[in-house]
């Protein structure tokens, strides 16, 4: 389970987030958020974002 809050992501931020394609693995993919596709406020597998490259995926870690 993922406890990111949306309120704890905002754009330009950089995040590392997991594609739909290597949600098997477990790959992270790391980029700056262009867009929050997610509008609640909690997802149980991370909120979803599309990064300034155009990858779409789940956060999972918030790089500080």
């Amino acid at each position: 389970m993922n406890n990111i809050d949306r309120k704890a992501i905002t754009l330009g931020i950089e995040v590392d987030i997991v594609l739909k394609e290597d949600q098997r693995t477990g790959k992270l993919t790391r980029g700056r958020v262009k867009d929050i596709l997610t509008k609640a406020e909690r997802h149980p597998h991370g909120i979803k974002v599309r990064l300034e490259d155009g990858k779409v995926g789940r956060v999972q870690k918030i790089v500080r």
